[in-house]
């Protein structure tokens, strides 16, 4: 028997939306996003069984915003992301190079589990809550690494 959309819709829709809000930040895209869970569940709901739908549909729900926040383009949120991306994407050589020395001095200066959260977060995109998750720590830990970089990146600049 083929799953009721409309009646899912209807039921979990508030939910599904407020999944996507807490993944996403940002009210269009997550109305955007809870619309393409439910067009999935939509095109794939013969193959579908009914039970659990409210597991179900947290977990398409998941699976399309973590999938828009892979694909997006990252804009940066600040000026700090907005060095960590110009790094990221230097093309010459000399610009490498440079990029490097002031990578080099500003992870020589943090732990290196902080590399890797800054760039789970900054650079992939994830949430505090997913990188918190990834690496281990409480998401106040996440956020304490994340303002130490920028503390160590304005002294590093500054020198």
């Amino acid at each position: 028997m083929a799953i009721d959309v409309e009646a899912y819709y209807r039921r979990y829709g508030p939910q599904v939306l407020r999944r996507c809000r807490f993944l996403l930040r940002d009210e269009e895209k997550a109305v955007d996003a809870m619309h393409d869970v439910f067009v999935q569940l939509l095109r794939h709901r013969e193959d579908l069984r009914n039970s659990a739908p409210s597991s179900l549909l947290h977990q398409i729900a998941t699976r399309v915003c973590l999938n828009r926040l892979r694909g997006a383009r990252r804009r940066p949120e600040d000026a700090h992301d907005e060095l960590v991306l110009r790094i990221a994407s230097a093309e010459d050589t000399g610009a490498r190079t440079e990029a490097r020395g002031l990578l080099d001095r500003l992870f020589g200066r943090v732990p290196a589990s902080s590399r890797d959260i800054a760039v789970l977060h900054l650079v992939d995109g994830m949430t505090l809550e997913e990188t918190a998750r990834e690496v281990g720590l409480s998401v106040s830990g996440v956020r304490k690494r994340l303002r130490t970089l920028s503390t160590v990146l304005k002294e590093v600049e500054a020198a």
